[in-house]
């Protein structure tokens, strides 16, 4: 053979290996997401489904300006992709355990992210550079929320405690310790100046943000409490849980509104950002729109294979993204 022959074979084999390579990178990179055609999509019809995620999907939160959405899976990430293509920006492996719960900062720049590792990780979304680890929870960190002015974020724990720091330090500010049990769900109220908290002892307790003051204790379920979510105008909140049992009440005097019953386990609860709605993720591979004064279901979304574990709306009302133990993100019209 030729030395000239043997340099074109040569050549011919690093590109063979360079096509194998990127063959093989393109395959394991988290897959981008089949948008569906322009035509304007119809109500409960979905505009994409995410695949990337490797084990089931366990929190999931849209960016403050609607253009991203963040989810958190069993598989110890956090992956980010463009709300509008499905297309895969980031994933944070900060993790060492199954992560559950997931915060954007109001100014959409940082994630804070938290599980079974018993931490709370705050870091860049542009970049993935972690911030800050908060340790001071002593079991698993099962909810989060950002206070809306940014400065604060409050953890919800497996350890019976919520715990209110400073969301660019990581000093603490207070710890309520009003839960006789887990704590699974904690939100911020609209004006930053009350935190509701709920768990498996049943009870939502209303406590000033500040000094951990109790304002009140709702008492309406009778098991196990899985979300809290308050109403935009910051008037009546929204709970539910393993009573199969949706709750709408009074955030001043803990009255019930209305109550729908004889529903399966409800995972998530999600009020629309303009109100008029209120969404929940179920058991039984469903989510629920219903009118948030009459509690009438408005529309039932069927896209999901599997348990539906949680869901968030669009910033503008328009769209929610849905997660469960499929494995998938679904993003569908909602209104």
């Amino acid at each position: 053979m030729s030395a000239r022959h043997r340099r074109y074979r040569h050549f011919y084999r690093h590109v063979w290996l360079l096509c194998w390579l990127a063959a093989l990178l393109i395959s394991c990179a988290p897959p981008a997401a089949q948008v569906v055609p322009v035509a304007p999509l119809v109500k409960g019809e979905t505009l994409y489904i995410y695949r990337g995620l490797l084990n089931a999907v366990s929190a999931v939160a849209w960016s403050p300006d609607g253009k991203r959405i963040a989810a958190a899976s069993f598989d110890k990430t956090v992956q980010v992709w463009d709300a509008a293509s499905g297309r895969h920006l980031l994933t944070y492996t900060g993790h060492t355990a199954s992560v559950i719960a997931l915060a954007w900062s109001p100014d959409g720049t940082r994630i804070a992210s938290a599980g079974l590792d018993k931490t709370v990780q705050v870091w860049e979304v542009a970049t993935g550079r972690r911030i800050l680890t908060y340790q001071g929870h002593t079991d698993t960190v099962a909810a989060l929320a950002w206070s809306p002015d940014g400065t604060r974020i409050a953890s919800g724990s497996y350890d019976k405690t919520v715990q209110v720091w400073n969301a660019g330090t990581g000093s603490q500010i207070l710890t309520y310790r009003g839960h006789s049990d887990f704590v699974t769900t904690v939100a911020w109220s609209p004006d930053g100046k009350t935190l509701a908290s709920a768990g498996v002892d049943h009870t939502v307790q209303l406590w000033d943000a500040t000094t951990g003051k109790l304002h009140l204790t709702y008492q309406g379920h009778f098991q196990a409490i899985t979300a809290v979510a308050w109403s935009p105008n910051g008037k009546d909140l929204v709970s539910t849980g393993f009573d199969r049992t949706i709750q709408t009440w009074s955030a001043l005097t803990g009255k019930l509104l209305w109550t729908y019953c004889c529903h399966g386990w409800v995972n998530g609860i999600a009020w629309s950002p303009g109100g008029g709605y209120i969404a929940s993720a179920n058991t039984n591979t469903t989510v629920d729109i219903r009118n948030d004064v009459t509690g009438k279901t408005a529309l039932t979304y069927r896209g999901h294979k599997g348990e539906v574990l949680t869901i968030s709306w669009s910033p503008d009302g328009t769209f929610i993204a849905s997660g469960g133990d499929d494995n998938t993100v679904r993003v569908w019209r909602a209104v």
